[in-house]
């Protein structure tokens, strides 16, 4: 079990996160997210796992517009256009993501994890970019939309397009040089 998210983190998404690592370092395949509504809880997951995270690149913790906007390149005009939590916004966030790392596979999330003004708690959006591929969008429900039941949600929907994407991949036939190990 993942070990600075126990005990809360329920036994799938710890082993969904074992295969999703597994898989990327069978393919010598480098992988980012840009998180919303998670907040970082994916980036921790991927990190938390001793002798694979090194298949873990980098995360972004694209809480706000301008952070969007600024780590990531998601154009201000789109997030005004059709609002943070979207299709629109979570594909560009995949493809900033992956434009601003050297990641091969980015995954992105972004929704509302509960009820607000005007916003539909528990709606999130998910986008899985690949180098090689076309970026696919999914967009999930999740009740009852508090926090916990989101933000867990989201994270195994995210490991899940990732380790379909994975699949999707073949297999490197040099290693790539320069990974560097778990730190």
């Amino acid at each position: 079990m993942a070990e600075a998210l126990a005990p809360p983190l329920p036994d799938d998404i710890d082993r969904l996160a074992q295969d999703v690592l597994r898989e990327a370092c069978a393919r010598d395949v480098l992988l980012a997210c840009a998180e919303s509504c998670t907040g970082g809880l994916l980036a921790s997951l991927l990190t938390d796992i001793p002798g694979q995270s090194h298949a873990f690149e980098r995360g972004f913790v694209t809480y706000t517009n301008d952070a969007k906007h600024e780590m990531i390149g998601v154009p201000l005009e789109l997030l005004q256009d059709h609002g943070a939590v979207s299709e629109a916004a979570a594909l560009a966030m995949a493809e900033g993501a992956l434009a601003h790392s050297r990641a091969d596979i980015a995954v992105s999330v972004t929704g509302f994890a509960e009820d607000a003004p005007g916003e539909t708690g528990g709606l999130v959006h998910f986008a899985c970019a690949r180098r090689a591929g076309p970026t696919r969008h999914r967009i999930e429900r999740f009740a009852p939309p508090n926090r916990m039941t989101v933000r867990l949600g989201a994270v195994r929907t995210s490991l899940t397009l990732l380790l379909e994407a994975l699949q999707d991949t073949p297999r490197r036939e040099t290693p790539r040089s320069g990974t560097q190990g778990d730190t």
